[in-house]
């Protein structure tokens, strides 16, 4: 098995890992009361999925056998939408991190296919970090509060999801 397949493998469990603790970010705000950021975040949820589904199919086109493990628990509260935002983009500068070690990796195996199949998550997660980076500005701007929060949360509630992946060259 390849150093570079069973890596990427690790991968697939971090993006089910993710869907899971944005499902959990989206339980908090619907008991918040926050229908729009509940809805941005299952959004947010559902792409972790079709990551994780990309990069599974990946394996599979590749010969390799995946292995699914344990996907641990995520953190089932915050103190504010603002903290749950800073949490999403401390994950998302974690996962930028895991996903710039496995095009690391791919390289210097001379993986050239995985190479190609791994430039598309680079530039997913920049725009990942700054989706994050974004909330996370507005909601420092208006305190997380009041009805800077009722508006930023109606805008939210627009976030439609689209399947990136199905579209992308790469996979």
């Amino acid at each position: 098995m390849s150093k570079v397949l069973a890596a990427l493998n690790d991968q697939v469990i971090r993006e089910f890992y993710s869907a899971y603790l944005y499902l959990a970010m989206t339980t908090y705000f619907a008991d918040a009361g926050l229908p729009g950021f509940a809805n941005w975040m299952r959004v947010q949820a559902k792409e972790e999925v079709t990551h994780a589904n990309k990069m599974y199919d990946y394996l599979l086109s590749r010969g390799h056998k995946v292995v699914l493990g344990a996907i641990d628990a995520p953190p089932a509260s915050w103190k504010s939408a603002l903290d749950v935002m800073k949490a999403g983009l401390a994950h998302e500068q974690k996962v930028t991190g895991y996903i710039n070690d496995l095009a690391s990796l791919a390289v210097k195996e001379k993986d050239h296919a995985t190479q190609i199949f791994l430039n598309w998550f680079v530039t997913e997660q920049v725009e990942e970090e700054q989706n994050f980076t974004d909330l996370v500005n507005a909601l420092s701007l208006i305190k997380g509060e009041g009805q800077g929060l009722l508006m930023l949360d109606r805008e939210l509630a627009g976030r439609t999801f689209t399947d990136a992946t199905a579209t992308a060259d790469a996979g």
